[in-house]
């Protein structure tokens, strides 16, 4: 049984997509907003607003699942602690339709807990002369439930030469609720690094970590010091760091 669950939460994990900038979630002709819900114990119920900007009607089917976090990657699993209201729907051509996100069990009084809703087009039948591809957009809004005391991020940086001249920077989060990076630069000596990709950005949950290896023209030695700075959803952070060998 554990078993089929981890797949099923696998599955799930492939087919999301995770909407990390700053404003609505759009996907094709479907914009969400907000772009995340926070509950808790004074304030267990939400909303979003899904809007079809496109010339035809569009149905959308919803589901929760828990979201979890193991060696760097998402993990999700169906979940009842979180209701949305309603679990499908028409949105019409040039409308909206309001979701209803509501707490079905009380908060961790402790800790922040995350789950998403997943929102999966459902394609009408195809024509009968139809010849193509039927494209289903699947996307998904974080729910951050937060606890009764005071929760914050908190990070703790490191960095590592690899074999391959590479430079791997790792951000392990050991405090109490989520944190997004959105963008990270490096500085060595006052100046910055710049890397031949720009780092992603990433959601890291309570007690996980998440790692990029990124490459520079002039890499770091090994013994130097280096300044992270980071933009993340709860503020600026700052980190200095020492370069460890391979």
């Amino acid at each position: 049984m554990r078993a089929a669950i981890e797949n099923a939460a696998r599955g799930i994990a492939c087919s999301v997509a995770c909407f990390l900038a700053i404003g609505p979630a759009i996907a094709g002709s479907i914009a969400v907003n907000p772009i995340r819900v926070t509950l808790s114990a004074t304030r267990t119920t939400g909303a979003l607003v899904v809007r079809n900007g496109g010339t035809e009607a569009s149905v959308v089917q919803l589901q929760i699942v828990a979201w979890s976090q193991q060696d760097g990657q998402d993990v999700y699993v169906p979940a009842t602690e979180v209701l949305a209201t309603p679990p499908i729907f028409t949105v019409p051509a040039g409308g909206s339709q309001t979701v209803r996100i509501g707490l079905r069990q009380p908060a961790d009084p402790r800790r922040e807990v995350s789950y998403r809703v997943i929102m999966q087009e459902v394609p009408p039948p195809p024509q009968p002369d139809f010849r193509g591809l039927q494209v289903a957009l699947r996307f998904s809004v974080p729910i951050f439930v937060t606890p009764a005391v005071a929760s914050a991020p908190v990070l703790a940086w490191r960095a590592n030469l690899t074999s391959q001249g590479d430079l791997n920077i790792v951000a392990a989060n050991t405090g109490t609720a989520h944190v997004q990076i959105i963008k990270f630069k490096v500085a060595s000596g006052g100046t910055e690094l710049l890397p031949t990709e720009q780092p992603s950005a990433a959601y890291i949950l309570t007690d996980q970590q998440r790692d990029w290896n990124l490459r520079f023209k002039s890499a770091p030695t090994a013994g130097s010091t280096l300044r992270i700075i980071a933009q993340t959803d709860a503020g600026d952070m700052h980190a200095d760091v020492i370069v460890a060998g391979s």
